[in-house]
């Protein structure tokens, strides 16, 4: 029985050392959602400061 449970063990540790560090997770509907929410927010911010930066020629 011990020699059963020191293989587990070993197997376990062998398992958790060739693991990828990065495994990917499943993006939900909601993380899409604030992902492209967040991306057009910043495009709108980058136009918004890209027309206050430009010159005030538009005298009549």
């Amino acid at each position: 029985m011990l020699r059963d449970q020191s293989s587990d063990r070993a197997r376990r540790d062998a398992d958790k050392a060739f693991k990828s560090p990065q495994t990917p997770k499943p993006i939900t509907d909601y993380a899409k959602a604030q992902h492209s929410f967040n991306e057009n927010r910043e495009r709108l911010k980058a136009e918004r400061l890209a027309r206050e930066a430009a010159p005030k020629d538009r005298s009549k």
